[in-house]
């Protein structure tokens, strides 16, 4: 749901959300275009990440995974049968409840994560200061964070 304010924004926040959009933007971008040089699609990388940062000893459910990345849960059993047929994941069915598939990464997907991952990373480390800028004056225009 949008909340809507009845405060005016001056020229200025307009180009803090701006910038800020822009920074988000060019950081997807980035992830994107990485994700197609790795052979994969940018959702598919989405779900491989979702799938690895689950907690430890525990299995990525297909609804979870459907909730985590806003998809249906059609939508994401497609998701992870491209994700299957390409050896990046595996089904299993859930030892406690056996009507859930329960979705793992392989070693490929692995490797292939890990190498996104580290690349991103490295990205992040270089842009990450202009992406907080961005944030940072948007906060201290709406109040939230006092000026440094």
């Amino acid at each position: 749901m949008i909340q809507r304010t009845a405060r005016c924004l001056s020229a200025l926040e307009y180009r803090e959300l701006a910038e800020f959009r822009y920074q988000i933007r060019r950081f997807l971008h980035f992830s994107e275009s990485a994700a197609l040089a790795e052979g994969v699609e940018p959702r598919q990388h989405q779900a491989l990440l979702a799938i690895k940062a689950l907690p430890e000893g525990e299995g990525c459910a297909i609804a979870a995974l459907a909730r985590t990345l806003f998809l249906r849960h059609q939508s994401t059993v497609g998701l992870v049968d491209r994700l299957e047929s390409r050896r990046l994941v595996a089904r299993r069915p859930n030892r406690k409840d056996a009507r859930q598939v329960m979705v793992a990464l392989t070693r490929h997907g692995e490797s292939v994560l890990r190498r996104l991952s580290l690349t991103h990373r490295a990205e992040l480390e270089r842009n990450a200061p202009q992406l907080a800028r961005a944030l940072r004056a948007i906060m201290r225009s709406a109040g939230s964070i006092e000026t440094r």
